[in-house]
């Protein structure tokens, strides 16, 4: 089954109330985590950091990166608010971290999972030091090639506390929203061929249709943003999907499954019932006399398929009928 990921990021706004009903919105539509960004801005972003295209164009009134990034700073009274909240509603919480800090919090709150931003792939400090603990990672890809991905977990899997089969990666392409043209999906085909690992999808189009190809070509881990309103300030919002769309979009993850099923080539018990109708038996082509000499001249073959299949036809031909056949009748 696909392990989907809400992904709040920063759309909380720096709203504890917005949070809470984050998680509500992800639990009410049956995802498997709900994922939020933890960091301290000061070791995160130079103080006169530019802001990116899409950043300007969803928060005009920003000076820079700094300021956007500091205003949606979670303190960690509110992160440990939201853990708990999370443990209540009994869904897994996932967060992103950027720094230090935010390594220690997850070692101190003992966090299952480390979540590995697509920025962070040659932050070699950072994950170096992620690679001393026993942790499950996820590892966002934006941005790099095959080889950072693959110096990245040699940097993870550097002192064996984290193994190989520990690390999920994810395919991403880092601008809000992706164009589709951009998404370049057939690199999860390369990515499975390279690695080992599983891989996911870190979804930034709008829509549901790029996460739809993704499981398609096996992708086991989907992340996609959520808002609870795309008009909200904030420079995710814009490339989120509202709750309805989100519901819709677990919906489709699990149609989807359901279409791909086991891989195993057979017929369904379905199909089992239909063989019986659309597939053809051996039949008398005419009126066959008893003795008569069976040919592709006096046999045929026709629906229904209850009967002897076609593909024993050529050790019925040259034997002698047993009996008489009337026409349409089944060789036996």
């Amino acid at each position: 089954m696909t392990f989907i990921i809400a992904e709040v990021g920063v759309n909380h706004n720096n709203n504890l109330s917005y949070a809470y009903k984050y998680i509500d919105l992800a639990k009410k539509i049956g995802v498997n985590a709900v994922k939020f960004q933890i960091f301290k801005t000061e070791n995160y972003v130079s103080i006169d950091s530019p802001l990116a295209k899409y950043q300007k164009q969803n928060s005009p009134i920003t000076k820079n990166q700094f300021e956007l990034i500091k205003k949606l700073e979670l303190s960690e009274e509110k992160i440990h608010k939201i853990i708990s909240y999370c443990k209540k509603k009994k869904i897994e919480f996932l967060c992103s971290i950027f720094d230090d800090w935010g390594l220690n919090f997850v070692l101190k709150n003992k966090i299952k999972k480390i979540k590995i931003p697509s920025g962070e792939i040659n932050n070699y400090p950072l994950l170096e030091k992620i690679s001393k603990f026993k942790k499950e990672i996820i590892l966002s890809t934006g941005m790099s090639t095959i080889n950072e991905i693959k110096n990245a977990i040699k940097i993870l899997t550097k002192y064996k506390k984290i193994k190989n089969r520990d690390i999920s990666i994810l395919h991403c392409h880092s601008y809000y929203p992706s164009e589709n043209e951009d998404l370049n999906l057939n690199a999860i085909k390369t990515m499975q061929l390279k690695f080992k690992n599983a891989i996911g999808f870190s979804d930034h189009s709008l829509g549901s249709h790029a996460a739809i190809a993704a499981i398609a070509m096996g992708a086991n881990i989907i992340e996609k943003h959520i808002t609870l309103n795309k008009s909200l300030s904030g420079p995710d919002h814009k490339a989120s999907l509202n709750p309805v769309e989100f519901q819709m979009f677990v919906n489709l993850i699990r149609q989807t499954e359901k279409c791909l099923g086991s891989g195993i080539k057979k017929p369904t018990i379905k199909e089992k019932e239909i063989m019986k109708i659309a597939r053809k038996s051996i039949v008398a082509k005419i009126d066959i006399k008893k003795n008569e000499i069976f040919s592709l001249k006096n046999i045929a073959f026709k629906r229904p398929g209850t009967g002897v299949s076609p593909i024993y036809f050529k050790k019925i031909l040259g034997k002698k009928a047993s009996k008489s056949f009337l026409k349409d009748q089944q060789i036996k």
